[in-house]
């Protein structure tokens, strides 16, 4: 059935294809640059251009069409795998990648590498997401575990569940933390301006993040974080709660930030308990290129700006 959403723009700014294809991250640019060409966009009740730039206050009504049934194909597309058995494997995604198809992102996805390197994977998800026990965004990148059966599933939501599962992350924040250490606990729900995104909302999920400084630069900060719950944009929404938006984030940070293909968040540890020997596993990913490029930069005296 196809959905109708309104958006209204805060302190977004750029052409309107752009500013909805970061809103509305479950969808390509050149689709929603279709849909402006079809007259599905709607700016203050008026057909517009895609190259319009955008103004605060502006309203959008976003007509989105009905779903189409997804055919979801192995894919030859290169992927880390860091570790895997009959049970269980551990990839490393990297940023750009989406985890698992839907109508914006039809292929070339993690799932779809997955159907093509992996032997086996779960069915509790079904044909959509195999495997896929959780999930990090799209330009987000580093370790994620995947369910090669079913009872290794289960097991590992029920460790998720408990909150035995150990996630840290590595970011790079806008502004200089003062502080060491600290815990953010924040209800996360959805915005109530734009249905796409989240917010911590008085009716929101109980969600916890806790974070601690691992190097201070002029205007950014650069802090590993560990989840004890794990509600959508958790940490990107916690952050930019508590006034330390993370860097190139399009939707949650700053417009003036530092080049990259997005946010500078990687999910560089992962822990949980092998679902059939019992046995505690722990993995480490390294820092994306980009991500440590972007570090060096930082430590030379001037830091840079993508202006």
């Amino acid at each position: 059935m196809a959905e109708n959403l309104e958006i209204t723009i805060t302190n977004e700014q750029g052409r309107l294809d752009k500013v909805l294809a970061d809103r509305l991250s479950n969808y390509s640019r050149s689709q929603i640059q279709q849909w402006v060409k079809d007259g599905q966009v709607l700016l203050n009740g008026q057909k517009v251009k895609g190259n319009y730039k955008v103004r605060p206050n502006d309203h959008l009504i976003v007509r989105i069409p009905e779903d189409k049934p997804l055919e979801i194909n192995a894919c030859d597309i290169p992927i880390e795998i860091v570790y895997q058995d009959q049970d269980v494997a551990v990839v490393n995604k990297p940023q750009g990648m989406v985890v698992h198809p839907s109508q914006g992102h039809p292929t070339h996805t993690l799932v779809n590498a997955l159907l093509f390197y992996l032997d086996h994977l779960s069915a509790i998800n079904g044909v959509i997401r195999p495997g896929i026990v959780h999930r990090i965004d799209k330009d987000t990148s580093g370790l994620l575990m995947i369910a090669k059966n079913d009872s290794s599933h289960t097991s590992l939501a029920q460790q998720l569940q408990e909150k035995t599962i150990l996630r840290e992350y590595t970011a790079l924040v806008h502004g200089n933390i003062k502080h060491q250490k600290g815990t953010v606990t924040a209800p996360i729900g959805r915005s109530h301006t734009d249905r796409k995104m989240q917010d911590v909302v008085d009716n929101g999920k109980h969600a916890v993040t806790h974070f601690s400084v691992i190097e201070r630069f002029t205007n950014f900060t650069l802090i590993k974080l560990q989840l004890e719950t794990g509600r959508t944009h958790q940490i990107r929404v916690h952050m930019k709660y508590i006034g330390y938006p993370i860097a190139g984030d399009p939707v949650y940070g700053p417009k003036k930030t530092l080049a990259s293909n997005g946010q500078f968040l990687h999910a560089g540890t992962i822990g949980f308990t092998h679902p059939t020997s019992g046995k505690r596993l722990t993995f480490e990913a390294s820092l994306p290129e980009n991500f440590k490029k972007t570090l060096a930069k930082l430590r030379e005296p001037i830091d840079f700006f993508n202006e």
